[in-house]
C-alpha cells in the first residue's frame, strides 16, 4: 500500500510506533531502529566495528542515473518514482561500510570493483530467483567477506509468482512492491539464520523496502536501517507497522486477518 507521508504519520502515531526525532522512528519493542538520512553522514558518527554485520543491497548503477533506453526498465522507472534513484555508491560508501562492521553482505557485489580485492572472494550467495523468463537474470549474487564456500538460496521471485519450489503461489505478489528492487523476507531470514548470532548488531545502509527490517524482526536482531528518501522511507515505515500490527494481532487474538510477508 502506498501512503501519503501526512497518512503515514497519522497512522503510525496511532499504532504507538515510536518517534525518537525527526528522522528516527523505532519498532514498539526498541529492536529495529529506522533513520531517514544519508548513510554516509550515519557511518561518520559509528566507532570502529560498531556492528557485527553490515547487510545492504545499494543500487547497482545499471544506468548512473539515467533514465534507461530499455522499455521494462522505463516502466520500472515511471511506476515507482520519476526520480534519479540508480546511482551506484561512492568509494567512501564502502570504506565507511567496512570501517564500522566486522562482516559485510553486499548484495550486487558482482558489479562492485570496490569489493573484489577485500579479503576472501569465495563467500558468494546466490539467490536462485526460478524465473520463467529467459529476459531476466537467474538471479542475484552477493558478495560477503565471510570464509564460507558460496551458498545457494532458491526462491521465486519472478513476475506474479513467489515463494519456495515446493510451494509457488500462482497469482499476485506477497504484498504490494513498494520499491524497485525489493527483495523478499525469506531471503532476509535465510541469510540471518546462516550468517548471524542472535547477539549480533546489524547495520542495512540502504533500506529500501525494508523487507530486511521485517526478517530481523522475526528472527530478534537487532538493527539499525537507513534510507535516504522520504517517500520510500514513509512507505516502507508504513508496511513495517503493518507487519508490527499483525504480530500484536497473534499475541491477542492467536490469529493475523492477512499472511506476514
Amino acid at each position: 500500500m502506498l501512503c501519503s507521508r501526512a497518512f503515514f504519520l497519522k497512522f503510525l502515531k496511532n499504532k504507538k510506533m515510536k518517534q525518537i526525532d525527526d528522522i528516527t522512528w523505532q519498532s514498539n519493542d526498541g529492536l529495529i531502529t529506522f533513520k531517514n538520512m544519508d548513510c554516509n553522514e550515519f557511518m561518520a558518527g559509528c566507532k570502529d566495528n560498531e556492528f557485527n554485520l553490515n547487510l545492504s543491497d545499494p543500487p547497482y548503477g545499471f544506468n548512473n542515473g539515467n533514465i534507461p533506453n530499455n522499455a521494462a526498465k522505463q516502466e520500472i522507472y515511471k511506476k515507482y518514482k520519476e526520480q534519479i534513484w540508480d546511482i551506484k555508491p561512492d568509494k567512501f560508501s564502502f570504506e565507511e561500510i567496512f570501517r564500522t562492521s566486522l562482516n559485510q553482505i553486499v548484495w550486487g557485489g558482482n558489479y562492485f570493483s570496490e569489493l573484489w580485492t577485500r579479503g576472501n572472494n569465495r563467500g558468494y550467495i546466490f539467490w536462485d530467483k526460478i524465473q520463467v523468463s529467459n529476459k531476466h537474470a537467474d538471479g542475484e549474487l552477493a558478495w560477503t567477506s565471510f570464509d564460507k564456500n558460496c551458498k545457494l538460496f532458491r526462491y521465486c521471485w519472478s513476475g506474479n509468482r513467489y515463494g519456495f519450489e515446493e510451494e509457488l503461489k500462482g497469482v499476485g505478489m506477497p504484498s504490494e512492491r513498494i520499491h524497485p528492487t525489493e527483495k523478499p523476507v525469506e531471503l532476509y531470514k535465510w541469510i540471518i539464520d546462516n550468517y548471524t548470532k542472535p547477539t549480533d548488531t546489524i547495520l542495512d545502509c540502504f533500506g529500501g523496502s525494508m523487507s530486511n527490517a521485517i526478517a530481523c524482526h522475526m528472527k530478534r536482531r537487532k538493527l539499525t536501517i537507513i534510507e535516504l528518501d522520504s517517500e520510500y522511507f514513509a512507505n516502507a515505515l508504513f508496511r513495517f507497522s503493518e507487519y508490527e500490527q499483525k504480530v500484536e494481532d497473534i499475541k491477542e487474538f492467536g490469529y493475523a486477518k492477512t499472511k506476514i510477508n
